[in-house]
This record gives structure tokens, C-alpha cells and sequence, in this order.
């Protein structure tokens, strides 16, 4: 029966590994895509970012409700429909391109947003199927399926840009679409216990007394500064990069290596977790997020931007795969829903003031004051950190 169970659960974090780095690719895609789309048909220049503000806004609101979906109908139920959803709002772009319709555009980055807040959970999925003593290894190394994401995604977007020429992009949205249905196909292998419990169906003020839990408020908030600062950086990278006469394919080789820096340290991240301690982890990703945003303010050479969104790829793993392990350490198993639900919207509702603002400061500033302006956020976080306990100590 224990083999059993355990061919069940390599089975199914090998399905849910293979699902989540085929849906994935859509994300380096849309890093790319966001801002030169919105470029593209947006009414001014500041509302570049915009459609991307609306994708990560629609993640906001999202993320919670996928919580409490898969907690009711388990989590391959609801992989399913954020592939769906991805699929849809790929169409729904491209066919806005074809149509020139800002508007329509918007609306496909928010079902796309919604897809891509969904497979965050993937994460906890995978901390889920292995004995709790791995749960940091199952997460970091759940997030290497992004490393393949990061060459696929931006190599899809090459050979599909000019697909549907003479629209430019269109092809690229229509790819999403292609790719986000063929990531539906390895779920059918993903076999899962029973949907967990939506936080012993509390409500009102009770059901928010988990969140008030110093240690897991503060992990929820070293993960939200670690999305939030990256977002802000890498998100206007590519309008950054061709404002300072960079090519469209040198700022998508930007984000290729960025993307890499972000999930290649995942192999090593857990075993780091289980021997340091997932506080240590935190703030080293801290660290190099300082490190990220003093290198890009430090000049607009191209070496500048590799070397910043390249640490800065680092210090976000290190920042939100710790930051994910300290919650993980910490939530009971029948508060699941309700705190990964809580957790991945405070960290979209980052990233979503993240890239709105990011859009008007790039646009005006510029750049090297963006990169100045994310030191005070990672200094606070930093100084919250020392208030942590590990949970052994603050159980006693």
C-alpha cells in the first residue's frame, strides 16, 4: 500500500511538473508582449503598461477565489480552468491586434492574468503530494519547470510574432493559446487526496485569525515585497530598453536570462531551505534585490541591464521560494485555502500597484529613478524580517 502511494505521488508531481512548465511558457511571452501591445494601441504612451496592470489586477482578484475552487473541487479542477482561461484571453488578443481595439486587448490580459494567478498554486500543489519534511524541496523544484519556460517562451515568441503578419504580435497571443490547451493534457495524470478544508468553514472575523499570526504575516509580506520589486523592474525592462535604442530581440534576450535567473537557482533553493532555514533564504533574496536595483541605476549600458535583471531573477527566487516555505511551515492544513488564497492576493495586489506605477515612472522619471525607488521598499522588508521566530520557537 506505502508503494502504492508513493508511485501515486511521483506520478502526479511528475504530471503537475510537465503541466506547469507548458502553461508557464506563456508568462516570459507576456512579459514581452504587455508592454509593446499596449505600446501598440494604447491612446498614450503612459498606458503602455496598462493592459499588463490589468493582467496582474485580474490576478488580484483572482487568486483568492481560485483558492477556495480548488479547496472545494481540488486542484486539478481548477488547473483546468485557468488553462482555459489562458487559452481564451490569448484569442482575445490576438484578435484585438487584428481589430485595433485597446480595449478588447485589456480584457484578454485579464483572463490571462487570472490563468497565470492560478498556476501559483502549483506550488502548494506540489508541497502537498510529498512528506512535509520535503515541502521545500517539492516547491523549489516545482519552480524549475519555469527554467524551461524561460527558453520557450521567449523563442515561441520569435517564431510566432510575425505569424499573422502583417499584425505584428498577433501570432504570439494566438501561440498562447495553443500551448496553454496542450498544458491540459499531462493534468490527466495528476491524482490528488481529497480537496482540503476551506479553513473549518469559519467566517467573518475567526476566519481571518490565521493571518493575524506574526509569523505568517510577515512571510506573506517577504513574499509580496519580493514579487512587488521584481515586477517593477522587469516589467518596463523592455520599454526601458528600446527608449535607450535597444533592439525589440536585445530586450527580449533581457528577459530570456532573466527568466532563467529566476527559476535556474530552484534546483539548489530547497536543499538550502532545509539547512539554513527558509529565514536566511529571505533575506539573502533581499540582498540581491538591493544589489539588483543599485546596478541599474548605476548606468543604461547593456551590460547594466543584464547584470541587474539577472541578480534580480535570483534575488526574487530566493525571496519568494523562502518566503513560500515559511507559510508552508507555518499554516495549519485545515487553513489552507483560506491563507494560500489570502497570500497569493496580497502578493498580485503588489504587483499590480507594482506595474501601474512602474509604466508612469518609466515613461517619466525614467528609469534610473524606478530602480532608486525600489531601495526603501526592500529596506523595510528587511527590517521585518528580524522579527521572525522559527515556528518551533514561537510555538513554545
Amino acid at each position: 500500500m506505502d508503494d502504492k502511494r508513493i508511485t501515486r505521488g511521483a506520478v502526479t508531481y511528475i504530471g503537475l511538473m510537465v503541466a506547469n512548465t507548458i502553461l508557464s511558457s506563456a508568462m516570459p511571452m507576456l512579459i514581452i508582449l504587455g508592454g509593446l501591445a499596449g505600446l501598440m494601441l494604447s491612446p498614450s504612451p503612459a498606458l503602455a503598461t496598462f493592459p499588463a496592470s490589468v493582467q496582474v489586477f485580474a490576478g488580484l482578484l483572482a487568486a483568492g477565489p481560485f483558492s477556495i475552487f480548488m479547496g472545494r473541487f481540488g486542484r486539478r479542477a481548477g488547473f483546468c480552468a485557468g488553462g482555459l482561461l489562458a487559452a481564451s484571453g490569448g484569442l482575445a488578443c490576438a484578435w484585438a491586434l487584428v481589430e485595433g481595439n485597446f480595449f478588447m486587448l485589456c480584457a484578454g490580459h485579464a483572463a490571462l492574468g487570472a490563468a497565470l494567478a492560478c498556476y501559483q498554486y502549483f506550488r502548494f500543489a506540489a508541497a502537498e503530494v510529498v512528506p512535509s519534511a520535503w515541502s521545500p524541496v517539492a516547491i523549489s523544484l516545482m519552480l524549475t519547470s519555469g527554467l524551461v519556460a524561460a527558453f520557450l517562451g521567449p523563442q515561441l515568441f520569435i517564431w510566432t510574432k510575425d505569424a499573422l503578419a502583417p499584425i505584428p504580435l498577433a501570432g504570439a497571443y494566438l501561440a498562447i493559446s495553443v500551448i496553454s490547451l496542450a498544458g491540459l493534457g499531462p493534468l490527466v495524470f495528476v491524482r490528488m487526496s481529497p480537496p482540503i478544508s476551506t479553513g473549518r468553514q469559519r467566517t467573518g472575523f475567526p476566519a481571518l485569525v490565521p493571518l493575524l499570526q506574526p509569523g505568517i504575516a510577515i512571510a506573506i509580506a517577504m513574499g509580496a515585497v519580493s514579487q512587488g520589486v521584481m515586477v517593477f523592474m522587469m516589467a518596463p525592462t523592455p520599454l526601458a530598453m528600446i527608449g535607450c535604442g535597444f533592439s525589440e530581440a536585445m530586450a527580449g534576450d533581457v528577459i530570456r536570462w532573466h527568466v532563467v535567473a529566476m527559476f535556474a537557482p530552484s534546483f539548489l533553493t530547497g536543499f538550502v531551505i532545509k539547512r539554513i532555514g527558509a529565514k536566511a533564504v529571505v533575506a539573502t533574496g533581499l540582498l540581491l534585490l538591493t544589489v539588483a536595483a543599485l546596478v541599474a541605476a548605476a548606468g543604461l549600458s547593456g551590460a547594466h541591464f543584464y547584470v541587474s535583471l539577472i541578480v534580480l531573477g535570483i534575488g526574487w527566487n530566493f525571496g519568494f521560494i523562502g518566503a513560500t516555505a515559511m507559510l508552508a511551515e507555518r499554516v495549519a492544513p485545515a487553513d489552507r485555502a483560506l491563507v494560500q488564497g489570502a497570500n497569493d492576493t496580497i502578493i498580485a495586489l503588489a504587483a499590480t500597484i507594482s506595474t501601474l506605477a512602474a509604466g508612469a515612472i518609466v515613461t517619466g522619471p525614467g528609469w534610473t529613478f524606478l530602480a532608486a525607488a525600489s531601495l526603501p521598499v526592500v529596506a523595510a522588508a528587511a527590517l521585518a524580517l528580524l522579527f521572525v521566530q522559527s515556528p518551533a520557537r514561537a510555538a513554545r
